[in-house]
């Protein structure tokens, strides 16, 4: 199938061929998701050893499940839902250990980043803030921001009231803004001319 073609075909076409267990089907689909599921789920866990048992475990849960998929929400939101809980479970059931440093990561996924020093410095700043906040808060920012999705639909994809999202987000934002002191006394850059 053309990379053309396949762009064309909609997650919802997918997933009512993936129903029929069509595994063409299924592949378009994990390509289509793969990137955005890992970048959310190390956002979430931090770890790179959990990402690919969280992919599988997803696209495990959508090859089984696809049926359930009722379009109150988009699949991207049905998608990301699935994967916040596997995420919770998987860092659950393995507890915490060490975690991936930002060149152990960029070595095994090349390309991921910029290679001006700048990017690189602002990376490595936004990853020791993000370290320092709960699973939950990491997770909805990067639905907030990264995903542009309304406090709402993050709601609905946790199985959440809304105001605990958005309790989440202000605390995580408080929590972050405190560390900009203290992390930039650590590693301090500029950024357009001003100092971050």
């Amino acid at each position: 199938m053309a990379e053309n073609v396949r762009d064309e075909i909609s997650d919802e076409d997918l997933l009512a061929s993936i129903c029929n267990a069509d595994q063409r089907a299924f592949e378009i689909f994990y390509k289509r998701y793969y990137q955005r599921l890992f970048r959310f789920s190390y956002r979430v866990t931090r770890r790179l050893d959990l990402i690919e048992e969280v992919i599988n475990d997803v696209m495990l849960v959508v090859w089984n499940k696809s049926a359930s998929f009722n379009n109150e929400a988009k699949v991207s939101t049905w998608i990301l839902g699935i994967a916040y809980k596997k995420c919770l479970k998987a860092m659950s059931d393995r507890g915490q250990t060490e975690l991936v440093s930002l060149d152990e990561f960029e070595e095994l996924v090349p390309g991921v980043r910029d290679s001006a020093m700048q990017r690189v410095e602002l990376d490595d700043w936004l990853e020791a803030a993000l370290s320092r906040i709960s699973p939950e808060q990491r997770a909805v920012l990067e639905l907030t921001y990264h995903h542009g999705m309304h406090y709402s639909e993050i709601a609905d994809m946790l199985g959440c009231p809304e105001n605990t999202v958005k309790t989440r987000v202000f605390h995580a934002r408080k929590k972050l803004q405190s560390l900009v002191e203290e992390l930039n006394d650590s590693s301090p850059f500029e950024h357009n001319g001003e100092s971050l």
